[in-house]
């Protein structure tokens, strides 16, 4: 079976690429914007290909004729997207429907990836039938790919993920837990909120998420995360305790003091059971989590 991804060159795309360079049921196809950023090419055939642009998408899908294309690539920062609407959607609306309209010319299942910023946070721990209600521009992005999907009629699975964590060299982007014992590791005090809860997602645990939807040509919408539900503070506490950092220059202080320009939800969290029953997902807990990025740091 052949397997494009996009966005390869992303903490996602890394992982997916070391689950499938070496597979002997799979050929991998990444690409990315620009050169290839994998540490290690090998096992894979890798194609510079912009996502924005139709021309490229189509290009790029004629030639390899993928099975299945997973879809990793996407403007996440929230703050950034709020700054720049036309580039959000640019990324993460056009891009999806020049994706849909190529699966559906050449029969390609499609997973893509959104995200649990479609909802306002009013309730936490969410199903995959609650209703969204997206607070920022890049929520509203999201939500809006998903429509495009799901009004495509191509065979397609739409994973929905929370806050992913973890590593590989030479990413571009930081992310929580790295963010958290790196700002640890200076010794300088920061502040961190309290009043906002989360599932963080391992990588691996979304990569093998991705190859599950594959594998069972699962259609429809399903939430994969961890399963801790932890405020943004624990997550940074556990990343001292687990790492034995000084958390005494953690201060906790509500969302609203950081004057970020984009809104976030205040509790999402995600129930997993329907990703559990039909995908046979299974998440690693937060601490196993800790111990597998530990595992790459020490091996980069």
């Amino acid at each position: 079976m052949k397997i494009l991804v996009t966005g390869s060159n992303g903490l996602l795309g890394n992982k997916i690429t070391d689950m499938l360079r070496h597979h002997p049921s799979y050929t991998l196809i990444n690409t990315s914007k620009g050169i290839d950023r994998y540490p290690e090419p090998g096992g894979y055939i890798y194609e510079s290909m912009d996502i924005t642009s139709r021309e490229d998408i189509f290009r790029t899908v004629a030639m390899h004729r993928p099975d299945a294309i997973i879809n990793t690539a996407a403007m996440t920062n929230v703050d950034a997207c709020e700054k720049d609407p036309e580039g959000c959607r640019s990324l993460n609306v056009a891009a999806v429907q020049y994706l849909s309209e190529a699966c559906r010319q050449y029969d390609t299942y499609l997973v893509h990836i959104s995200t649990d910023f479609i909802f306002d946070g009013t309730n936490g721990l969410l199903s995959e039938d609650a209703k969204p209600n997206p607070l920022s521009i890049y929520g509203q992005s999201k939500l809006d790919s998903e429509k495009i999907i799901l009004q495509s009629e191509i065979r397609a699975s739409i994973l929905r993920t929370i806050l992913v964590y973890g590593f590989a060299p030479g990413l571009s982007r930081s992310n929580i837990v790295l963010w958290a014992k790196g700002a640890l590791e200076k010794g300088q005090p920061i502040r961190v909120v309290n009043d906002q809860f989360r599932t963080p997602t391992l990588a691996e645990d979304l990569a093998k998420a991705c190859l599950l939807a594959i594998e069972k040509q699962a259609q429809g919408i399903y939430h994969i995360s961890g399963k801790d539900y932890m405020s943004i503070v624990d997550i940074v506490y556990a990343v001292a305790e687990f790492w034995n950092l000084d958390a005494s220059i953690v201060t906790p202080v509500d969302s609203m003091t950081l004057g970020q320009p984009a809104n976030r939800p205040p509790r999402t969290g995600f129930i997993i059971d329907k990703a559990r029953r039909e995908l046979g997902f299974e998440p690693h807990s937060f601490k196993e989590g800790l111990s597998i990025v530990d595992y790459c740091l020490k091996k980069a």
